[in-house]
């Protein structure tokens, strides 16, 4: 049985991220399916990094991204390429921090207590597959180091899950 282990509330986001990769790895470890890896990594997520109030996937389907699963209230299902943060991510092919969502051009609130939020891409083979969207009800909780660390969880989430493209 797999029990997350949570750090001191004094851990440094390195810390943070450095655990979650160590405990994330095992737990996908021998698990090809995609969707069962991204349950277990969304509730990880969830659960140990703090001040969240969602944590989640969406995944391609043809011209659109489409909800997968996550933590916390219910979502938008569909995100069309190129709107709000997650559309604007698979559009760039590249991670979004944003400090205030409602300073984002095309911002999509499915939980209007959302201030900011990180979208990172699944890219596998220069292809969009979908992304790790994770929002917080606090401005300015975000950073680089929330950035790298959630990139680095991506890559141990695509290298454990047969995603297609």
């Amino acid at each position: 049985m797999f029990e997350a282990q949570s750090l001191p509330f004094s851990a440094s986001k390195r810390d943070l991220y450095a655990s979650l990769a160590q405990q994330l790895a095992p737990l996908l470890e021998g698990e090809p399916d995609a969707i069962a890896n991204a349950a277990n990594m969304s509730a990880l997520i969830y659960q140990l990094v703090p001040d969240l109030n969602w944590a989640g996937f969406y995944f391609m389907r043809g011209p659109e991204l489409v909800l997968g699963p996550f933590q916390g209230k219910v979502a938008c299902v569909r995100i069309a390429v190129g709107r709000g943060v997650c559309g604007t991510a698979v559009e760039r092919k590249a991670s979004i921090v944003v400090q205030d969502v409602h300073a984002f051009p095309g911002h999509i609130a499915c939980d209007s207590a959302s201030r900011s939020e990180l979208v990172v891409p699944l890219i596998k083979d220069g292809q969009v597959l979908g992304v790790l969207d994770l929002d917080s009800p606090h401005p300015n909780r975000f950073d680089e180091e929330d950035r790298e660390g959630c990139e680095r969880l991506v890559q141990i989430y695509l290298a454990a899950s047969e995603l297609g493209g």
